[in-house]
């Protein structure tokens, strides 16, 4: 017995659109505060959207941008503060 009825194909696009968008947002938050936990993880969302095949294909891959420039940065800090972690 189904409870719920099947997805649909434009239900999953809507969701992997969904999943583009919120990795350029967490890649765009994670180059202002927390690069550590947002950066990972818009990388990781806009590679499921681009393994899914978004209709907006650019919104994943500057997702993924922002992720990777995420982890260069904090990179970049750790270099000029002689470092391993963040120190506040």
């Amino acid at each position: 017995m189904h409870l719920t009825a099947p997805a649909t194909r434009r239900t999953a696009a809507r969701d992997t659109d969904g999943m583009a968008v919120a990795s350029f947002t967490l890649g765009l938050l994670g180059l202002l505060a927390l690069t550590l936990s947002l950066g990972p993880i818009a990388i990781v969302l806009a590679g499921v959207a681009l393994w899914r095949g978004p209709p907006r294909r650019g919104r994943a891959l500057l997702g993924l941008t922002l992720g990777i420039a995420d982890l260069v940065v904090l990179l970049a800090f750790m270099q000029a503060d002689h470092t391993v972690a963040w120190s506040f």
